[in-house]
């Protein structure tokens, strides 16, 4: 499937909104990371940023928890590595929420 051609001003606005996409899943991340937002506060939320973001990555904002770890993590409760937190499972969340806990 062929992409469709874009006029440079539907480029433009396009890569806008994907670099604000970017920054707004970033900034969520630094929250978890500082401990304002838990992990299981991100999974419970239901917008489109927290959906898109991969679970190894929401895993290794949180404190303690390397990349190693988030791998360990994503294989005990079956998830995974391609995974973002909107195509998790409720038994998987319960899972992951369990070891992290």
């Amino acid at each position: 499937m062929a992409l469709p051609t874009l006029t440079p001003e539907q480029r433009k606005a396009a890569l806008e909104k994907a670099a604000e996409a970017r920054a707004a899943r970033t900034a969520l991340l630094a929250k978890v990371k500082a401990g304002e937002v838990t992990f299981s506060q991100l999974l419970e939320r239901e917008d489109d940023i927290a959906k898109k973001i991969k679970v190894s990555q929401a895993l290794r904002a949180v404190k303690g928890v390397g990349p190693a770890k988030a791998t360990a993590l994503m294989e005990e409760a079956g998830v995974d590595e391609k995974r973002r937190l909107g195509g998790l499972g409720a038994q998987q969340r319960k899972k992951l929420v369990e070891a992290l806990g």
